[in-house]
């Protein structure tokens, strides 16, 4: 077999792992490239590899695993996209957002000017994202699927809704892809499943360069919302629509219910897809660690805004509130509204509870910018900016070594991939000293027999 690393091979997005068997072209995982402008460009690209594919895999929802789905089928790609059940869900809900923001930025930039191009043009549109989820089948974590003489599985690995590791096997010999591996103690996820026994070893590295630090997520963020409202601001909080803002809500309603934050004060869900997720996550309660009681209450006294409109009043709305909106790094939808309107006063926090990938607009804030571009437009940062590590959906460095060690046997090649270069190295290091495995970082566009 041969093993083609298109994407997440230098940096943390665009999962793109490409398994030539022989006999057929399998795709794991089809993300978007984000951050840096170096990396976003690559999704105007089409490689010559991704045109002859017969199928695709996806370990999970998130739109640096499949964002570029739409893309793909845009290009020509006919075949099925296999994933879990509730990946296949809430790809639905990622994808049209995700298409609808590609065509609403092109819309603006031409409107306002500020393309570069005679013309912007969205990477895809609603219709190829419709056409991508049309060839969606789900794949049940644990049943096993034949594509040509291969067969591949799905295993749960926290994280996200659906997240799962994928295991492909052909020839006698078995590639195992993490995908994103999840936390032993998260919010709401059970934690991560063991691998199966692997052969090569496809492994991700978000946080391959760090331990999470032993902070209270809850009580930082009871502290940032009370020094907040007493000098009369509001908090607002990026959040990824799928999982993060769950996390958020739960915490929220706890904090409420505790009185550790003012009850009376309103919390505001300004997402559309961040709605219909967490009526996915109260339909698929079963395949959470929290009881079922506390997933019904989830929104309970929040303000769901659903409409543009609602959102453009709430953004100027001077009262102190909560207000959870996406995108998670800042890098479009109606949170930029808010930051443009929110960022300059200095009674206001920011807080990011989740990884920043370098190059974002949320990397920059979090790095301490105070002068960020929205909209073509420079925009003063006065209000207070935080980041939020104990809400990471993440493993860290010592538990993707632990969900590693649980292999009896070294597989014969690991590639550690979906890092930046630091924390790529990283983790290569850890696992060739504690592990003694043969391992190495891949780079963008290389190929390795196995």
């Amino acid at each position: 077999m041969k093993i083609h690393f298109l994407g997440a091979a230098d940096g943390v997005t665009g999962s793109r792992h490409l398994i030539d068997t022989g006999d057929r072209q399998i795709l794991l995982d089809c993300g978007l490239f984000q951050g840096w402008k170096l990396h976003r460009e690559r999704n105007w690209q089409s490689p010559a590899a991704l045109r002859e594919v017969d199928a695709v895999v996806l370990s999970h929802a998130h739109l640096d695993h499949s964002g570029w789905l739409p893309a793909l089928v845009k290009h020509g790609f006919r075949g099925p996209i296999h994933a879990s059940p509730a990946t296949c869900e809430l790809a639905r809900v990622l994808l049209l957002d995700s298409a609808h923001l590609q065509e609403e930025d092109a819309r603006r930039a031409n409107r306002y000017g500020y393309s570069r191009h005679a013309k912007a043009l969205p990477l895809y549109t609603k219709a190829d994202a419709h056409r991508a989820l049309g060839q969606l089948v789900p794949l049940p974590p644990g049943r096993e699927l034949k594509i040509g003489h291969s067969t591949v599985r799905l295993t749960p690995v926290g994280h996200l809704l659906g997240a799962c590791s994928v295991a492909l096997t052909h020839g006698g010999q078995r590639i195992v892809f993490s995908g994103d591996v999840g936390r032993r103690d998260d919010l709401l996820m059970p934690p991560p499943e063991p691998p199966p026994p692997a052969d090569v070893m496809i492994v991700e590295s978000t946080y391959g360069n760090r331990t999470h630090p032993p902070e209270d997520g809850a009580a930082l963020l009871a502290d940032i919302v009370n020094r907040t409202v007493q000098r009369g601001g509001s908090v607002l909080l990026p959040s990824f629509a799928v999982g993060r803002a769950q996390a958020l809500l739960l915490v929220l309603q706890r904090l409420r219910r505790a009185r550790l934050i003012p009850k009376e004060l309103p919390i505001f869900l300004d997402s559309p897809m961040a709605l219909e997720a967490t009526a996915l996550y109260r339909r698929h309660g079963r395949l959470l660690r929290v009881p079922a009681r506390e997933v019904a209450t989830l929104c309970d006294g929040v303000r769901l805004v659903a409409t543009v409109q609602q959102s453009m009043r709430l953004s100027v709305s001077r009262y102190p509130a909560i207000i959870i909106s996406a995108s998670g790094m800042a890098t479009g939808g109606r949170v930029l509204h808010h930051l443009k309107v929110r960022a300059p006063d200095e009674r206001n926090a920011v807080v990011f509870p989740g990884f920043q990938v370098g190059g974002s607009r949320g990397a920059r804030l979090v790095a301490g910018e105070r002068e960020v571009k929205i909209h073509g437009e420079m925009v003063p940062v006065r209000a207070e900016v935080r980041h939020l590590q104990g809400f990471s959906g993440h493993a860290d460095r010592g538990e993707l070594l632990a969900w590693l060690r649980h292999l009896r046997h070294a597989p014969g090649q690991t590639f550690v991939v979906h890092g930046e270069p630091d924390a790529a190295d990283s983790l290569r290091v850890a696992i060739q000293n504690e592990l003694s495995w043969h391992v190495r970082v891949p780079e963008f566009g290389e190929s390795a027999t196995v």
